[in-house]
């Protein structure tokens, strides 16, 4: 029997159309957009990553001032936090030397155990660097993926990687499906599932409890 959470995606699916994510020209933009995107929108990262493009090479920003660094971002938000950040990502990249191909071929486990030991990387950063950037099937959790399973009528566990877990064991999917559903809950939390919702035409009203916060 298909499980809710499938059926939630299969929905999600139906309604918004593949979503070809993550939006970045190369892998190791993605990831420094993973970074940026960290409390700002994407509106805000989309303008320090044209203002980054030109040096967006691990080896040229690696040898960056972390000021003229901060300097670039700054349309991002806590600029200069996110600058040391993305430099100790930077200095832990080296270790494979800043090789796409090396990292990949590493376990999930212990890529997601080295990618939180990192200054300004936490769970749901590194998930997002795995599923996206290390072709690693994994559920991320974030704000609107807690928002939507909550009004649908999921009791999900508060802790972040107990709501992961369960969304995994219930959800039999390749790389692909998860890399479409975390796109789809951001899509459809910024299309239907809004602070306030606009539930007339929401493709999951079928199977909604509609409990607000």
């Amino acid at each position: 029997m298909e499980h809710a959470y499938q059926r939630m995606y299969e929905k999600l699916y139906d309604y918004y159309g593949p979503q070809n994510w993550w939006p970045a020209e190369t892998t190791f933009e993605m990831m420094i957009g993973a970074i940026l995107v960290q409390n700002t929108n994407w509106r805000n990262v989309d303008k320090a990553l044209h203002h980054l493009r030109p040096y967006l090479e691990p080896e040229t920003m690696y040898r960056m001032p972390v000021e003229e660094l901060a300097e670039l971002i700054r349309s991002s938000g806590f600029f200069n936090i996110k600058a040391k950040r993305i430099k100790a990502f930077l200095g832990w990249f080296k270790d494979y030397h800043f090789e796409m191909d090396r990292m990949k071929r590493v376990d999930k486990s212990k890529l997601r155990r080295e990618l939180l030991t990192i200054n300004g990387i936490g769970r749901e950063t590194a998930d997002v660097m795995l599923l996206y950037a290390c072709d690693k099937p994994i559920f991320v959790v974030d704000a609107y993926a807690r928002r939507i399973f909550y009004r649908i009528g999921f009791n999900m566990p508060k802790t972040y990687d107990a709501f992961r877990k369960k969304v995994e064991e219930n959800v039999s999917g390749d790389l692909r499906l998860y890399n479409e559903f975390h796109a789809l809950i951001v899509e459809h939390a910024k299309t239907h599932c809004k602070h306030t919702p606009i539930c007339e035409g929401c493709p999951l009203v079928a199977i909604c409890d509609r409990r607000l916060e």
